[in-house]
């Protein structure tokens, strides 16, 4: 889910992303194991496009995106989870005299692929797990466009941290069987990656009494890099996405907490370039949505709004809908 908060809940977010960034640092990869046996290997693959592949699913979460920031999608012949990813991130620009720009964002991604292990005598399927946590924090400063200053030009410095870890979700195949290079990846494999790079954003915001407008284009590049990955494979991925957001906000006419009820109306759209395009079977998603808004502000309580908003997803090969609960503190 994305936070839109004012400047103290924007900073929380960050502080909290500067510390699991610190946090992934210290992991380290788990070991392989060495088996005796036939020798099974993975049909159709070989370790670097594995670590490549890896490295891509990383890439969904070191990018600020409302689109995959809440996304889960169902393997059609089991009806579980197949791919999950997940974000919460937030960003403030200190004030209108200084218009220093900082945000942060941490992710989990978690992918459930299916791999055929054969030693050419025998096939075996191997159910397996990706489970990747990324963060990612920039620096940026706004250079306004209009005298007013609701528009605004973004240029961000980006950098992100993170970490996958693989492991076959049946154990027991791994102990009994000799497994290559390959499959020792797949069981308890890990990779840390960094990433440099950056994001160019138009920013419109206009407030007034009778409604309030968000409106954000971004562009963003983060190039990644492996590094402490079992086995010693390297790899590479950018991470490429174009992405629009807007939201319209007003009054309803009705009044709760002593201030108005306000309906909320959002749109986002995202494009996957590069490493990104097809390699989830989507390149781009699109996110339509409405909801509700209280104001607590009246009273004294540390909660100043909270949203509510129904989305409803669509893509290439995927759709769906969800529920995502908002605060301004």
């Amino acid at each position: 889910m994305r936070a839109h908060g004012i400047l103290n809940s924007a900073r929380c977010v960050v502080m909290l992303v500067m510390l699991a960034m610190m946090g992934m640092v210290g992991l380290a990869p788990a070991p392989a194991h060495a088996q005796t046996g036939p020798t099974f290997g993975i049909v159709g693959a070989n370790v670097q496009k594995q670590a490549n592949a890896v490295l891509t699913l990383m890439s969904f979460a070191v990018v600020p995106d409302l689109a995959s920031s809440s996304l889960s999608i169902s393997n059609t012949s089991t009806d579980n989870p197949a791919l999950t990813l997940w974000q919460l991130g937030g960003g403030f620009t200190l004030s209108q005299s200084f218009p220093l720009y900082l945000e942060g964002s941490i992710a989990y991604n978690r992918y459930d692929p299916t791999f055929v292990a054969s030693n050419g005598q025998e096939t075996r399927k191997l159910p397996t797990k990706w489970n990747t946590f990324a963060g990612t924090v920039g620096v940026g400063w706004d250079f306004p466009l209009i005298d007013s200053k609701e528009l605004v030009f973004r240029p961000i410095f980006n950098a992100s941290i993170g970490r996958v870890a693989s492991d076959l979700s049946v154990a027991k195949f791994a102990v009994e069987h000799v497994t290559d290079q390959e499959i020792a990846f797949l069981d308890n494999g890990a990779m840390n990656a960094y990433g440099l790079g950056g994001s160019v954003m138009l920013d419109w915001e206009s407030h007034r009494n009778e409604r309030d407008v968000d409106v954000e284009l971004r562009y963003t590049n983060i190039y990644l890099r492996s590094f402490g990955t079992t086995g010693g494979m390297n790899a590479s991925a950018a991470a490429q996405t174009a992405s629009l957001y807007a939201r319209w906000r007003a009054p309803t006419g009705l009044r709760a907490l002593d201030r108005p009820v306000r309906y909320v109306l959002e749109l986002s759209h995202s494009h996957y370039f590069g490493n990104q395009a097809g390699a989830l079977g989507f390149s781009q998603l699109t996110t339509v949505g409405t909801g509700l808004e209280l104001d607590t502000s009246a009273h004294e309580v540390f909660v100043t709004r909270i949203r509510g908003v129904f989305r409803y997803v669509f893509g290439n090969n995927v759709h769906g809908l969800s529920f995502g609960l908002a605060a301004s503190f």
